[in-house]
């Protein structure tokens, strides 16, 4: 089934996408769009992966572009200046770079150097120019692309980019105690954490550089647009915990609903699958109705004047965004490498990843 008419990866435009993952009305009713830059944005990312040193340059040759991380971006951020985009998607492709960090930190019980890394991620969130050039890559290279970030709007976006990214990084640790001790969350304490692992209001801010100017708290916080931004993130994390339950069953994961449904609610493994593709629909069905309220918003606030006139267009675009956020993310997941664990020779162990037992000192 097609996705893009012309493909962005060597692979064929044709994906097969396996019957308990498909969602004909994603195929049907979500169009998919790519950004036009996007192919200068895949080669800008790939060599600012390298010289940020960020992955093994064997790991890019072999990896970077099948891993479809700037596809991700670019089906999204439609109509974001290219530098915009450009940045997003450095700090996206960071993004998955540190949750295989993490995730390797867990694997092979390293605490330390992650309690480590959580300290100094927090101190570049909060000075970025003053890390720029730390010995750590992830560092180095998180200092970078939030610098650029911080560029595009006020001080008054940056501090709410830097405030929800604080709780992003708290949750990662809350994740690593939990995978640490085995600890499986309820369901309700996981959808909790999920919102902040998947950094829900993160991907949200990130349409307001997007569309050209911070969007006030009366619209951002209105319950038509707080709404339909959290059902597109909410499909897209549960989405992605479908996608991804036979690789961390493998990798004897905790933090996944479909594992929480599993160990709490003492549904079967396919009652679980079951579960995870209706709440999945359910946001898809919920989003529509969202986003025609939303829509109803932006014509409310185009009153004529220039100011109304550009922050009406402003929601139309953030409106729009999270509308491709669903075929963006649903395309990703059948197309990146990150979740053909078929395809590996280890079903536990990602290809694309350091996965070198660094001891602590």
């Amino acid at each position: 089934m097609p996705a893009f008419p012309h493909s962005t990866t060597t692979a064929s435009s044709v994906i097969a996408v396996p019957p308990s993952l498909s969602l004909p009305r994603i195929e049907e009713e979500f169009p998919r769009r790519l950004h036009p830059y996007w192919p200068r944005l895949q080669e800008n990312t790939r060599a600012w992966l390298l010289e940020k040193r960020l992955m093994p340059a064997e790991k890019v040759r072999e990896h970077a572009d099948a891993l479809c991380y700037t596809d991700l971006m670019a089906g999204y951020y439609i109509g974001a200046p290219d530098e915009v985009l450009q940045a997003i998607a450095d700090y996206s492709a960071w993004f998955f770079v540190w949750d295989d960090r993490h995730d390797r930190d867990i694997v092979h019980g390293r605490p330390l150097a992650w309690r480590r890394l959580r300290d100094l991620l927090h101190e570049a969130l909060d000075s970025p120019r003053e890390h720029l050039y730390h010995p750590d890559p992830l560092v180095a290279g998180f200092a970078d692309s939030v610098l650029r970030l911080y560029s595009f709007l006020p001080d008054t976006w940056n501090a709410r980019f830097a405030r929800h990214f604080h709780e992003v990084i708290g949750a990662y640790d809350r994740e690593f105690h939990n995978r640490s001790a085995a600890v499986v969350p309820t369901v309700s304490e996981y959808l909790e954490l999920r919102r902040l692992t998947f950094a829900h209001w993160i991907w949200t801010d990130l349409l307001e550089p997007s569309a050209g100017r911070e969007l006030p708290d009366a619209v951002r916080k209105h319950p038509a647009f707080r709404r339909a931004a959290l059902l597109s993130q909410e499909f897209a994390a549960w989405y992605n915990d479908l996608c991804s339950l036979p690789k961390e069953i493998a990798g004897d994961e905790v933090h996944n609903l479909g594992i929480s449904l599993i160990q709490h609610e003492r549904l079967t493994l396919e009652e679980a699958v079951g579960e995870l593709g209706r709440r999945v629909e359910e946001c898809v069905s919920e989003f529509i109705e969202a986003e025609r309220e939303a829509l109803r918003l932006a014509d409310d606030l185009t009153d004529g004047t220039p100011d109304g006139n550009e922050l009406g267009a402003a929601v139309r675009a953030c409106v729009g965004n999270m509308r491709n956020w669903f075929s963006s993310v649903y395309w990703f997941h059948h197309e990146s490498g990150r979740y053909m664990v078929d395809d590996w020779d280890d079903r536990s162990t990602p290809p694309y990843v350091n996965n070198e037992p660094v001891g602590e000192k």
